[in-house]
């Protein structure tokens, strides 16, 4: 007998306009000559990736850059360091850049705080894309953590500048740098998270409120997904993640609720129609 299931998605959900920008380029290559080379998953979702790896994209981690020669390499939203742009001119590789315009703002800025002689920490996850090419325009001089736990053995100086990755949460950003003035540091913070992710913390929070379940929709590896997982949980503690909809059965649901649909911003639109195809069909 049918469960009768109520599925709404969430319309807020789904890319990011850096994925979109990235994936847009991506596709519009790979029409053309039929292969594309990508520095790292394009974006942190298996599905996405296995969907334009069909159309030709090619998957290349850093250590390959340097054997490839005369060829056409996509940068993602994430942004590279400069040592990137630097291997790419030696081996006459063009670079098609699709770093998020405010990734690109933000490496501006810490590569300006660095040649103004600023000490730098980054509030970021450690060996994350974006980080890695943040930490880049300091030649990895600057101080990156995930915690201010990581901080409370570690020899800072009196006064340094604090960024952010573009992805984190705002209101952790703030407690930490009110806890490090606590601590007797002096602080120029820089608030560099992207309005567009932050505002979905919100949102998604309205969103979760609304539904007898919720199913979050995300890759494993992204770790805006985690967060804002954890965002759904706090207001509707009947929310399950999961990365495909082959994780879904029946025996999920009751009869009769009413679930809402969400993910990341790396999560496709098309992959959330197909979830919510899933469960209509129990």
């Amino acid at each position: 007998m049918a469960k009768n299931l109520q599925v709404t998605i969430d319309k807020e959900s789904g890319f990011c306009f850096g994925v979109v920008y990235a994936i847009d380029m991506a596709e519009e290559i790979l029409d053309q000559q039929g292969y594309l080379y990508c520095l790292g998953d394009i974006v942190h979702n298996d599905e996405e990736v296995a969907r334009l790896k069909a159309k030709g994209l090619r998957i290349i981690a850093h250590g390959d850059l340097q054997g490839l020669q005369n060829e056409k390499v996509l940068i993602r939203a994430h942004g590279e360091a400069p040592e990137t742009y630097k291997i790419a001119l030696e081996n006459n590789i063009t670079l098609i850049d699709a770093s998020c315009p405010v990734v690109l703002k933000l490496q501006n800025r810490i590569k300006t705080s660095h040649d103004d002689r600023e000490k730098i920490l980054i509030f970021g996850k450690h060996g994350h894309a974006e980080v890695i090419g943040l930490s880049g325009q300091t030649n990895n001089e600057a101080i990156v953590f995930q915690d201010i736990d990581e901080l409370d053995n570690v020899e800072l100086p009196h006064s340094f500048t604090l960024y952010s990755q573009t992805t984190k949460s705002v209101d952790r950003f703030y407690a930490i740098k009110d806890e490090l003035i606590r601590r007797g540091y002096q602080v120029k913070a820089n608030d560099t998270i992207c309005r567009q992710v932050s505002n979905r913390y919100e949102d998604l929070g309205t969103f979760a409120q609304q539904y007898d379940k919720i199913i979050f929709v995300s890759g494993k590896k992204s770790s805006n997904g985690k967060v804002l997982f954890d965002i759904c949980r706090q207001v509707n503690p009947n929310t399950v993640f999961i990365s495909d909809p082959a994780e879904l059965e029946p025996g999920l649901f009751s009869d009769n609720q009413t679930v809402g649909v969400c993910g990341a911003t790396s999560t496709p639109m098309w992959l959330m129609k197909k979830v919510k195809e899933t469960i209509e069909s129990y």
